[in-house]
């Protein structure tokens, strides 16, 4: 059961497969048994305990498929989900293992759900607000019998370019299937390298000739390399060649491995090699004897995490769970990265091999995850580079942001032809925006005098952070901004962020916090406050503005948290540093940097809020607004809009007496 928003108890929502570690199917003994059971003595205890008495219950089976859909897939893998059979729980022992059940209903053949799957033992897909029309969707088809409205999710942010009306019109990703066929052909020459190899090696003319293939031994001699990973064979094709050539060999190397996808047209969003450093390992004299044979095990690890696409409707719990697989991949990731010859590149290779299931972080792309969207990349990692937690961890959460309309990207080809763009021509190299300052402040509109103006500028500068406070209609919001941009000194966006503030905002949405990133798993998200503090920290010459409008509609104690006592503007230093509720690794600790200023809004005429905070009253220098009117008003709007100055001092004169009887109102 769970808590509506108008304090009504309503039921919840689970869907729950049927299969563990390779067992056999057990729906046919719970429906016999009116149970169903947790397989698990290790996990999901806790998870099945929360189920309540009442609760609607559906047994699943997660698994991809590329062909026989009900839809046109364009040649891409989609995931499906079967429903077999829903229920109604009836008790909860409250062992974690088992729940009686109410079967009421079983499909035979079971019911296809697509696109929006997971693949996790029990999932509550309520468990992620951000999901909720989806969800609801997904519910209503489970439990109520409705039909998928198929093209309303085919066509949402994060599957429109493949599935689409769009992937009909712009085949800019179309490579996407090329590449993971390329990959699913290459895993099945893990135990036969010899004969990839040999095959390579023959086609060497082909493909423009091999030179860079040969290898330096311990006798000081050359040769042919006598081994190779699949994401150096990737690398042949993906290389500072031209277009031309790599198609030549892109069409070479899936002859040999019998790649039935077309060869790409354009390479759109694909990052690629530096021709002195194709490889992903050393030399013979470099290398360890483990090393390719590690860099063949996170290939397999990053296909079976991301899920086969060459296989036609496997149940994905049939194969293994999705933590243990998470786990294997972590555990292979972190230990390739050991390898002579891997860093970053090993992201890339990633990309490569499941482009829609792994971020790329080669330079580019890392400029604009941390430029862009705000992001940190975390170098715990060996040799100061990201670690596989962490590499997930970013992977999580811009799988959770690209599913938001208004995010700048919605997957990760995407993202990485943007950082394309962004570095080669994009935003970067944009002109900068024009100067801005009190004098434009007052163009814009503000009827202020321009010395009220340049005291406000001068308190937020020395106290970091000031809050506008007024009755209603007196521009708070407008003026708030423009503050901003006149203390960045122009009128920068990417300077500039506004959050609001409202009675439902916790620290975890605004600091830092746990949330649901799909497949059931626990992302731990950077909230606006953290972003902006990175932000800020990778330019320290350059002033960054949070503005929070309504900034006491919330509890501001609360969700600063502690940061409350960071903002004061002598403890902006790192000595001041203080650690988080949520650490991202053991130590972490946080500073606000001494460029980033907030400016809040307040309207004093809601009497419905408390007072605020003692302890913010502390922290924040308060500036009362009143409305402005006069010849400077009357001008600008005469001058603007052509209102007659006769109107506009009847105007005046009506809001002056209007403004002045709710003075003296006492209630």
């Amino acid at each position: 059961m769970k808590i509506d928003s108008a304090g009504t108890e309503t039921a919840g929502y689970w869907f729950v497969g049927s299969i563990y570690d390779g067992t056999a199917d057990q729906t046919e003994r719970f429906l016999q048994e009116g149970i169903w059971e947790n397989g698990y003595e290790d996990k999901y205890l806790d998870t099945v305990r929360s189920i309540r008495p009442g609760d609607r219950i559906a047994i699943k089976a997660s698994y991809t498929r590329k062909k026989n859909l009900p839809f046109n897939s364009r040649g891409n893998t989609a995931s499906v989900m079967a429903i077999k059979a829903v229920g109604t729980v009836t008790e909860n022992p409250g062992d974690g293992r088992v729940l009686k059940v109410d079967w009421q209903s079983t499909f035979d053949p079971p019911r296809q759900w697509y696109f929006y799957t997971n693949r996790i033992t029990i999932w509550n897909p309520l468990a992620n607000p951000a999901d909720k029309e989806c969800a609801d969707r997904l519910i209503r088809f489970a439990f109520d019998g409705e039909d998928q409205d198929i093209d309303y999710f085919r066509n949402q942010p994060f599957w429109r370019e493949r599935y689409g009306e769009v992937a009909g019109k712009d085949s800019r990703f179309a490579w996407t299937r090329f590449y993971e066929a390329v990959a699913d052909r290459l895993l099945s020459f893990r135990e036969r390298r010899d004969e990839l190899l040999s095959g390579i090696y023959d086609s060497a003319d082909k493909m423009g000739g091999l030179a860079f293939l040969q290898d330096q031994f311990a006798d000081n001699t050359t040769g042919p390399l006598q081994d190779i990973c699949p994401f150096t064979v990737m690398g042949l094709f993906n290389r500072g060649i031209t277009d031309a050539n790599r198609k030549a060999v892109a069409t070479e190397l899936a002859k040999l491995l019998e790649v039935a996808e077309p060869v790409p047209v354009s390479f759109a969003g694909v990052p690629i090699l530096n021709n002195q450093k194709s490889w992903f390992f050393g030399f013979s004299t470099k290398r360890q004897a483990e090393d390719i044979d590690l860099l063949w095990d996170v290939f397999a690890r990053a296909i079976a995490f991301a899920r086969p696409t060459d296989v036609e409707a496997q149940p994905a719990d049939q194969v293994e769970d999705d933590t243990a697989v998470r786990s294997a991949f972590l555990t292979a990731f972190d230990k390739a990265t050991n390898c002579y010859g891997v860093g970053w590149n090993l992201t890339i290779g990633l990309y490569w091999t499941r482009p829609w299931n792994f971020p790329t972080l080669d330079s580019q792309s890392q400029a604009y995850i941390k430029k862009k969207l705000n992001i940190p990349v975390l170098l715990n990692g060996s040799k100061g580079r990201i670690s596989a937690n962490d590499y997930l961890a970013i992977r999580d959460v811009l799988e959770a942001r690209f599913k938001e309309t208004a995010y700048p990207v919605h997957s990760f080809p995407e993202l990485s032809l943007a950082a394309y763009q962004f570095e080669d021509g994009g935003e970067v190299h944009v002109p900068p925006p024009a100067a801005y300052s009190v004098t434009q402040i007052l163009e814009d509109g503000c009827f202020a005098p321009r010395e009220k103006m340049e005291t406000m500028l001068a308190r937020l500068r020395t106290r970091k952070n000031i809050i506008l406070q007024g009755p209603p209609g007196t521009g708070k919001s407008w003026l708030a901004r423009r503050l901003a941009y006149a203390l960045v000194g122009r009128r920068d966006d990417n300077k500039v962020r506004a959050v609001q503030f409202h009675p439902n905002l916790s620290y975890e949405d605004f600091v830092r916090g746990w949330r649901p990133a799909g497949e059931g798993r626990l992302s731990l998200v950077d909230g606006p406050f953290v972003e902006m503090i990175a932000a800020a920290g990778e330019e320290p010459d350059t002033r960054h503005v949070l503005v929070i409008e309504e900034i006491n509609r919330g509890n501001p104690a609360q969700i600063f948290g502690e940061m409350l006592t960071l903002l004061e503007a002598d403890k902006r230093t790192p000595s001041e540093a203080l650690e988080l509720s949520y650490r991202r690794f053991d130590g972490e600790r946080v500073s606000i940097p001494d460029n980033l200023y907030v400016i809040g809004t307040m309207n004093i005429a809601d009497r419905s809020l408390a007072l605020v905070d003692l302890a913010l009253r502390r922290r924040f220098a308060f500036i009362d607004l009143e409305p402005t009117l006069g010849e400077v008003w009357r001008v600008w709007v005469h001058d603007r809009y052509g209102v007659k100055t006769e109107t506009l001092l009847e105007i005046e004169q009506r809001l002056t007496s209007l403004n002045s009887e709710i003075a003296v109102d006492s209630s």
